[in-house]
């Protein structure tokens, strides 16, 4: 399915912007998308030009395996030359894997009415459940013309429905205005306020999770595992053909097929590697386990790892308390640890509500979806109380 492509103006800004459908970042260029990120505060590694174009790129996100590019971008004209304005990382999508955000009982409720569900239209970072700018523009005129287009579009394309996941907040509200249906998550962050140690951090913590981390530390060690942590520039093919390895060791075990390939990881690896940390589990001298997170100056997130070999605690080991101590060490004030997990909360993380924003076609779909909705999201807020009030920290001093 190709979204008919049609030059469209609004006049929402002076200069009366074009709207173009392209099916490749190449169409954009990494000049014209990079500065355009430049703008947004809510921007983040994963809307880069190298992250996307390398999905894209390494099939990893494309047609063939149901994500299908069709970016919404806004121009306008400088000195006659077209200059990026605002864009809308958008897919055609044919199923609902690798989302996050689950929709499968919408999609079984229109096959059981005899009705399809798929293509739809998704704004996301494929596979990447995080939080960041979805409305992407150089200004508050050009973000509003591209909700414009947002709007027109959901009809034009006779899709079921269309899906906005982990726009920040500011972003959700303006998609409820703009007659989205808005739904409640909820996630785990590390938040750093300055600890000087790994230790300084433990004692912050309740006694018996504190020695629960303690004990789970001495696990890993005392079973001859050591660990080492490779930047993104110091990283090795060998390096990234081992992380894959563990990669996909992963999804074997759940009996599920990887979403990313060597080509993918080889990719982010050459182009953005001041954003990326791997960590190597070794035994004897030998590599057993992996886990790779990617970074910024103020944030950590929590991505993949696997294990050739079962150590108990090793997961915790890579996946958690090794970034643990490289926020410290770097004075990186989040550590976003994924999708799903209460188990992070002993371990210092608190829960975090995300957003996502949803549009069906079919009033009827749409009305049962909005009390759907409105239900769960007492029951999200609920949730939330109930893990505040497991807080995992001491509220008295040693």
């Amino acid at each position: 399915m190709i979204i008919k492509t049609t030059t469209r103006t609004t006049t929402q800004t002076t200069s009366k912007p074009t709207t173009r459908i392209i099916s490749s970042l190449s169409e954009v260029g990494q000049t014209a998308w990079d500065e355009l990120l430049g703008f947004q505060a809510d921007a983040n590694p994963f809307l880069s030009f190298a992250f996307l174009h390398a999905l894209h790129e390494s099939g990893s996100a494309s047609e063939k395996s149901g994500w299908q590019p069709q970016y919404v971008t806004l121009w306008d004209e400088v000195d006659g030359q077209p200059r990026l304005i605002a864009a809308l990382p958008l897919y055609v999508k044919f199923h609902s894997y690798g989302e996050y955000v689950f929709d499968w009982a919408w999609a079984d409720a229109y096959e059981r009415n005899g009705l399809e569900y798929y293509p739809k239209l998704l704004s996301a970072i494929p596979f990447t459940p995080v939080t960041g700018g979805r409305l992407l523009a150089r200004d508050d005129q050009a973000r509003a013309a591209l909700i414009d287009v947002l709007k027109s579009l959901r009809k034009d394309t006779q899709t079921s429905s269309t899906h906005i996941l982990y726009p920040p907040a500011a972003q959700a509200e303006a998609l409820q205005q703009a007659g989205f249906l808005l739904r409640s998550g909820v996630q785990f962050h590390w938040l750093n306020p300055g600890y000087r140690n790994f230790t300084e951090f433990l004692d912050t913590l309740e006694r018996k999770k504190r020695k629960n981390i303690v004990a789970e530390r001495r696990k890993v060690a005392d079973a001859g595992v050591r660990l080492r942590r490779v930047r993104g520039q110091d990283a090795t093919e060998a390096d990234w053909i081992f992380f894959n390895r563990c990669y996909a060791q992963t999804y074997a075990e759940h009996r599920s097929t990887p979403y990313l390939n060597l080509d993918f990881f080889l990719r982010i690896g050459a182009s953005m590697p001041h954003n990326i940390l791997l960590i190597v589990a070794e035994r004897n001298g030998r590599p057993i386990a992996s886990s790779l997170l990617i970074y910024t100056d103020q944030t950590l997130y929590g991505r993949y790892w696997g294990a050739l070999e079962f150590v108990p605690c090793l997961h915790f080991e890579t996946a958690y308390y090794q970034p643990l101590e490289f926020c410290i060490e770097q004075k990186i004030a989040c550590f976003e640890g994924g999708a799903q997990g209460e188990h992070k909360m002993a371990r210092g993380f608190l829960p975090q509500k995300t957003w996502s924003a949803h549009w069906l076609a079919r009033p009827a779909f749409a009305d049962a979806v909005a009390n759907f909705l409105a239900r769960e999201a007492d029951g999200i807020d609920s949730y939330m109380d109930e893990l505040n009030d497991r807080n995992p920290f001491r509220s008295t001093p040693l």
